[in-house]
């Protein structure tokens, strides 16, 4: 049983489970950075939960932890009068989360954003917005995807439950966040503008090319002048002369949405009291059987075959 807020602790939403009795805010609209090299795979955001608050982890691209994995985003899901975490994982098959459309391949079934084939990565230009000096990529616009915003599974939320192959990649063998990822999620909760409380659903990052851990571990293996151009070109699209660039291709600030509580029954987990500022969805997302697990940025819906570069 885990109490949140206690004492100023501040868990790892993706390393434990967490109840809370007021509903996540919907999603923001985004849109995502191009991807900063081969072997990089896109991580959405997602409203993590802090200091009596829930908070926006910016969508960011990170390296799997192992070659051939691919990443299953966390999410909530409500039952038994409060909101549980199940917190995301690497495998080398993406699972059930929760039907929660995150955009960017993760449309709320399966993964449309690339596929791994002899130890590379080849990616969706349909979907992932990969930018110049990629290798391997091809075009896959075989899914559906309903612009619905909900942020939560169960009652008043999305109503999805697990496909019999998604049931089989939540029991095969995972790795948890990395460090770069836990340390990102960090960097969120310490930065007031992330707060719902203080962004009302608009917050000041959405997403990242990078995350600060790996720039400063770029930097380290390359010099201390690269390091700061990882930090200020990789990282953030944010000063200096990259300010154009997070407002036009990095940050892209959601609307303002509010909602009712909601109550249903499944999971056991203790509860949090908070100040209500959740957000209720409207329709539910529906996909095709993916292929293989592939795409989408926030186009509209298409349909078509594989075109490899």
């Amino acid at each position: 049983m885990l109490f949140v807020g206690v004492l100023g602790f501040t868990p790892f939403l993706a390393s434990a489970d967490v109840s809370i009795t007021v509903a996540p805010p919907v999603i923001p609209v985004y849109d995502q950075p191009p991807c900063p090299g081969d072997g990089y795979l896109w991580m959405p955001g997602y409203w993590s939960y802090g200091d009596d608050d829930y908070y926006w982890v910016p969508g960011v691209w990170v390296t799997p932890p192992e070659v051939g994995f691919l990443w299953t985003p966390g999410w909530w899901g409500f039952a038994d009068g409060a909101y549980l975490w199940h917190g995301g994982y690497w495998g080398p098959h993406v699972g059930f989360y929760g039907g929660i459309n995150y955009g960017f391949g993760y449309f709320g079934t399966g993964f449309w954003g690339g596929r791994w084939e002899g130890g590379h990565f080849f990616y969706n230009t349909a979907c992932w917005h990969v930018g110049a000096g990629i290798h391997g990529t091809y075009s896959n616009h075989s899914w559906v995807e309903e612009h619905n915003r909900g942020s939560f599974n169960g009652p008043g939320g999305i109503d999805r439950k697990p496909t019999a192959e998604e049931e089989r990649a939540d029991h095969e063998g995972h790795r948890g966040l990395t460090e770069g990822q836990r340390a990102h999620e960090q960097e969120a909760i310490h930065d007031h503008g992330q707060k719902f409380s203080e962004n009302k659903g608009n917050p000041g990052k959405t997403a990242l090319t990078k995350t600060t851990h790996e720039g400063e571990h770029k930097g380290t293996e390359h010099g201390t002048g690269e390091h700061h151009e990882a930090e200020h070109k990789g990282t953030e699209h944010g000063t200096g002369e990259h300010h154009e660039a997070e407002h036009k291709g990095t940050e892209h600030h959601a609307t303002e949405h509010h909602a009712t509580e909601h109550h249903a029954t499944e999971h056991h987990t203790t509860e949090h009291h908070a100040t209500e500022h959740h957000a209720t969805p409207q329709h539910h997302t529906t996909a095709k059987a993916p292929e293989h697990h592939a795409p989408a940025g926030h186009a509209p819906p298409k349909k078509g075959g594989d075109k490899k570069k």
